[in-house]
């Protein structure tokens, strides 16, 4: 519950947000338009594909983090961390699969989520910073080639 108004102040939406969602759902599906709560049907359905590039960007770090630690640290390479990029690489792909107009997003952010998966691998990894070059090693084709894995440095 919201603890900055009192239950009787809070909309349907803020008061119970499953039951908002059951109810949107079935007034959409009895066509009764008019019923809907359209500015905040609105906003989730905008939401849903701020989450899909949420995940995408989400995946793409933990992908490079563990594609950074294989090649950087190869007396570390575990199964879990092969297991790891396998994993990444499946839901990335099947996440473009579902929402193809994404297919040129992991591209367009590798830049940037590198810079945050090259400061989480030296962390994990106790190497120095200096250790993983300052730019992308990888070519996004690369980071999402099920049958790529770096070589050691």
């Amino acid at each position: 519950m919201n603890r900055h108004f009192p239950k009787a102040q809070l909309t349907p939406y803020e008061a119970d947000y499953a039951l908002w969602c059951a109810e949107q759902g079935a007034l959409l599906r009895e066509g009764r338009l008019s019923d809907l709560d359209r500015r905040n049907l609105a906003e989730e359905i905008e939401s849903l594909g701020r989450r899909d590039k949420d995940e995408i960007e989400s995946r793409l770090n933990v992908l490079l983090v563990h594609l950074l630690k294989w090649k950087y640290q190869p007396e570390g390479r575990t199964g879990s961390w092969e297991g790891s990029i396998v994993e990444q690489r499946y839901r990335l792909a099947r996440r473009l699969a579902e929402s193809p107009s994404l297919r040129n997003y992991p591209a367009s952010i590798l830049d940037d989520e590198y810079v945050s998966a090259r400061l989480k691998a030296s962390g994990e990894t106790g190497l120095p910073r200096g250790t993983f070059p300052e730019v992308c090693p990888f070519a996004i084709e690369q980071a999402l080639d099920p049958s790529f894995l770096p070589e050691a440095r």
